[in-house]
């Protein structure tokens, strides 16, 4: 009997096991299926080691790798915490914003160049908008009033208006202070190469001076912003003080920013620009070693200038008597300073402090300043000789719907950008014809000069979109829904792509790798899988716990260059418009969001990865080059018309 009792025992057990089991794979096929329907299907891609560079068209390469060809691997992804609103945004007043929706003076022609503008009120309204926004709009509409009466006045007189070009360089010497109240005008802003020469002989007996850029002033605007202010604290007739370099910014609306000094001793701060470090800190301690060898500490007669030995052998590059060569130039990230020849701070760009909106120079304190240069500025186009402008000009478009839009991120000032875009990647055949169109994305400028040049500009090439806000950093997201808005309901199109004015794009390539694949659900370009927000306050991409509470990102496209499928986009702009998806300040990692967002609806989601999408920098047998200066640009251009191989230039 007890043998009995424990066989059932025992087989009981066993089916309890096998119903645990059956359950368990039960659980596992629903969890599998679920991710079949709604998780992303992922396709890696790029140019095979040992394969000459002309032999990765996309039909080639798709060809050459049977496992993509026979169909997308369905992957499980980490998943993703998204943000939900407590409760919907709401549409608020925003001052200028009626000012910049009086469109009525323009022709139908003209008003060509508005056409996304005039869609975009609501996104500028929302309640939850980005920071920045209402200053954006309250600026863009003094500057839009400004720009509409210059342009008023310049058709009335049937002559050209008086206005001064954008010239390649100016100069100063002897720094006269000007009438507003800078020793050097910059006409049109400063661009990235734009490079300021300072030579003088600083004066120890003021202790300090001071090498200040200073950016555009509305008429409303009490004071000028300082984009960077440059301060020099000398050593003193007897090198008895500390020499120190400190760099900071001042607004309006926050004043004075948080300070940089070099040397900052004692600082953890490791974070370079553009590749360089912030403070070239050798100088001090070569500075400090040597003082202290040549003189007596005891006798502190013994420190002064008779004494030029410990005053010829400092390494400190600015000293009294001695006269220096100091180039303060623009890079990617920010501001590099080299003082004879060598690097010694960098400073990056501060949020709505950017060189574009430089206006002029200012030299003040103890130096004597023999001459200030600035070159490498922003050159505005001679439409005047017309001899590139008709092959230029954007091609109508096919009444039917495009097969690709494809959006630029530019500023106002770039104008040397631009036109090398014209001359080189627009040039492709599948543009020339219609099927595809480029536009231009580009916000106001503080600087009337600049957006007179651009009004001319978007008014010759057809090719330019304006848009109702200045065109700061922080509103970049703003400008990739005016794309997707293009796309959807002004230039329809099968695919939209964004992409930047410093970027190379083989347009016969992007499409060639589209054909044939499913044209919905798309997200195309180099995928980020696993990546987290920066918290960390120092770094150009923090973003705090309040405006992105999740720990990491969902998939998304470096912002160099991307494609999107037409539902995608679609989906962006009603959700904007039903004010249903956040705004939030990083666009590449918005689009993320919003397709996250798009895939959660229940669609499935293609993320396309394709490693040839270069986003920082160039290699051969690349599909899009990205940080290329206009001279790169064109040299790319010329090197795939002679030799038909994607090499880079350098």
């Amino acid at each position: 009997m007890k043998k009995y009792i424990l066989t059932r025992k025992v087989g009981r057990k066993k089916w309890a096991g096998c119903l645990l089991i059956i359950g368990l794979a039960l659980v596992l096929l629903v969890r599998y299926s679920s991710v079949e329907k709604s998780y992303s299907i992922v396709e890696k891609s790029g140019s095979s080691e040992g394969e000459s560079p002309q032999k990765q068209s996309a039909y080639g390469f798709f060809n050459d790798h049977p496992d993509i060809n026979e169909g997308p691997k369905d992957v499980e992804l980490k998943p993703v915490e998204l943000v939900t609103f407590k409760e919907k945004p709401r549409l608020i007043d925003v001052e200028g914003l009626n000012d910049l929706y009086c469109l009525s003076n323009f022709s139908r022609e003209e008003s060509k160049a508005l056409l996304a503008w005039s869609k975009m009120r609501l996104l500028l309204s929302r309640s939850d908008g980005l920071n920045g926004t209402a200053e954006g709009v309250k600026e863009a509409a003094i500057a839009w009033k400004d720009l509409v009466s210059f342009i008023e006045k310049s058709k009335a007189s049937q002559v050209e208006t008086e206005n001064d070009d954008c010239p390649y360089s100016v100069t100063a010497f002897n720094t006269a202070t000007l009438r507003d109240g800078s020793n050097l005008r910059i006409p049109c802003g400063l661009v990235e190469d734009s490079s300021i020469t300072v030579i003088g002989i600083p004066d120890a007996k003021q202790e300090s001076f001071q090498i200040e850029l200073v950016g555009s002033k509305l008429p409303e605007e009490t004071n000028r912003p300082i984009v960077l202010n440059y301060n020099v604290i000398l050593p003193g007739e007897n090198l008895t003080k500390d020499p120190l370099i400190t760099q900071n910014t001042w607004t309006n609306d926050s004043g004075w920013g948080k300070v940089e000094k070099c040397p900052d001793h004692g600082s953890t701060d490791v974070i370079k620009v553009d590749g360089l470090v912030k403070c070239n800190a050798k100088i001090f301690r070569n500075y400090i070693q040597e003082t202290a060898n040549t003189t007596n500490p005891s006798d502190p007669k013994s420190t002064n200038v008779s004494n030029s030995s410990a005053y010829g052998a400092a390494n400190y590059p600015f000293l009294e008597g001695n006269p220096f060569t100091a180039t303060l130039w623009a890079g990617i990230e920010g501001f590099h300073m080299t003082v004879n020849g060598r690097h010694e701070t960098s400073f990056a760009y501060r949020e709505k402090l950017e060189p574009w909106l430089v206006s002029g120079v200012n030299v003040i304190g103890g130096v004597d300043t023999i001459s200030i240069l600035a070159k490498g500025l922003p050159v505005s186009n001679d439409l005047d000789l017309g001899y590139d402008v008709e092959h230029l000009k954007a091609p109508p478009t096919r009444k039917k719907r495009l097969v690709m839009l494809i959006g630029v991120f530019s500023t106002g000032n770039n104008f040397e950008r631009r036109m090398a875009l014209r001359k080189s990647w627009m040039q492709y055949e599948a543009v020339r014809s219609g099927e595809v169109a480029v536009r231009f994305f580009i916000g106001l400028d503080k600087n009337r000069q600049v957006n007179f040049e651009l009004w001319k500009e978007a008014q010759a090439y057809g090719d330019i979109q304006l848009l109702p806000f200045v065109d700061y950093y922080g509103l970049l997201t703003l400008k990739t829904i005016a794309i997707c808005i293009m796309g959807v309901k002004i230039l329809p199109a099968k695919y939209v792509m964004k992409t930047d004015d410093d970027a190379f794009v083989r347009i016969d390539e992007v499409l060639s790798s589209l054909k044939g694949k499913d044209p919905n659900g798309i997200l195309y370009g180099g995928i980020s899988f696993d990546s987290a927000p920066h918290r960390d306050k120092d770094n150009k991409w923090y973003i705090s716990p309040e405006e992105y509470p999740p720990s990491s990102y969902p998939p998304w496209a470096h912002g160099p260059g991307y494609i999107i499928s037409r539902d995608i986009a679609k989906f962006i702009v009603q959700g904007h418009q039903e004010r249903e998806l956040m705004l939030f300040k990083l666009e590449d990692v918005a689009v993320g969001i919003w397709v996250e967002e798009f895939r959660r609806k229940g669609d499935k989601v293609q993320y396309v990865d394709n490693e040839r999408f270069y986003n920082a920098g160039c290699e051969s047998g690349y599909i899009l080059a990205h940080y290329q200066n206009p001279r790169m640009v064109l040299c790319l251009w010329e090197k795939l018309q002679k030799e038909h191989e994607p090499n880079c230039c350098e």
